[in-house]
């Protein structure tokens, strides 16, 4: 009885530690990043990413690789769209100088609600490298998706992170943060200034 009930304890105990297992890797930047991150104008920007159906091993090498892609280009956020890969997938890490501070990995990530409330904020984005522009967002979200184990999760996030989750998942669904630029005149300066096409903006939609 003992035995059988110390084998229980012990399963339980191994499948505790298993569930606390997550995606780590270093935050120094790589002489060469394992994906190339797509800039405005390639089409794979505009095309919508397909639920994922399993999440496994392959999706957690995938996040590995976003991760270190991202940290390379001192990035704070990347969905899979941005490296070519049509899968709902994104990682965040606003903390990229700290070691010790783990990355967010969202997979299927859906907004479920949003406030009345919005911000407007400067963003940038690492697929329009030097185009920064001010964006109105809502102020806070919660949202529902499933972690890097696949285990679903539900959180509520504000400032920066709500703000950073929604420029993300717009992604996902082809939509970039130039689309909901308001000031016509700043975008198509700030562009022109950083070597893109103002008509790439609007073209693929």
């Amino acid at each position: 009885m003992r035995l059988s009930l110390a084998g229980s304890f012990a399963q339980l105990a191994k499948k505790a530690e298993q569930g606390r297992a997550s995606v780590t890797v270093s935050k120094e930047p790589v002489e060469k990043p394992p994906l190339e991150i797509y800039k405005l104008g390639n089409q794979h920007l505009r095309n919508p990413a397909n639920r994922i159906r399993k999440v496994d091993g392959s999706m957690r090498d995938l996040a590995k690789n976003m991760l270190t892609s991202m940290y390379s280009a001192k990035g704070i956020g990347l969905a899979a769209p941005q490296v070519g890969i049509e899968k709902r997938i994104l990682v965040i890490d606003l903390d990229i100088d700290n070691p010790a501070t783990p990355p967010h990995i969202f997979i299927n990530p859906e907004i479920t609600s949003s406030s009345a409330s919005i911000d407007t904020y400067e963003e940038g984005c690492l697929s329009i490298p030097g185009v920064y522009l001010d964006v109105i967002r809502p102020s806070s979200i919660k949202l529902s998706f499933r972690d890097e184990m696949g285990r679903p999760k539900k959180m509520s996030a504000d400032g920066l992170l709500a703000r950073c989750i929604q420029h993300e998942i717009d992604h996902l669904n082809g939509i970039l943060f130039v689309d909901r630029v308001t000031n016509q005149e700043s975008l198509l300066k700030e562009l022109k200034d950083n070597g893109f096409d103002y008509k790439d903006v609007h073209a693929m939609k």
